[in-house]
């Protein structure tokens, strides 16, 4: 998916549109992932500039389509995943997670563990709320 700026600044529904997230997700990967830090207009409202949306668009095929976890994608977008520019293309990432695929009876228990942490990890960030 290739993201053509039409704007210098985008409103956060605008952006779940580009990008096919709920505002919530957005708000949550922007706890996640540091390099992801858009900033807010006088009446507090997030502004997301384009390299912030190639940004998220980046962490969200690493989520969704590469099957990263978090911590994953996190650890590929600061090892390297990207360079440090923070301009997300296509060929600079890996189409493949690196880590090895787990055994066929191993991968329904390791993938609920993570479910769970990642579940923790977003009680954690309500009961901050």
């Amino acid at each position: 998916m290739k993201f053509e700026p039409k704007k210098l600044y985008y409103r956060i529904g605008e952006v779940c549109e580009i990008v096919g997230v709920e505002a919530h997700v957005l708000r949550y990967w922007e706890t996640e992932f540091s390099r992801l830090a858009p900033p807010k207009n006088k009446s507090g409202q997030r502004t997301y500039r384009p390299k912030d949306i190639e940004l998220l668009l980046q962490i969200r095929k690493l989520l969704y389509e590469d099957g990263f976890t978090i911590a994953g994608a996190r650890k590929q977008l600061t090892a390297g995943g990207l360079p440090e520019n923070g301009s997300a293309s296509p060929s600079s990432a890996p189409s493949k997670p690196a880590h090895r695929p787990p055994k066929p009876s191993e991968a329904p228990a390791q993938r609920l563990r993570q479910l769970r942490k990642e579940l923790e990890n977003i009680l954690t960030l309500l009961e901050r709320e």
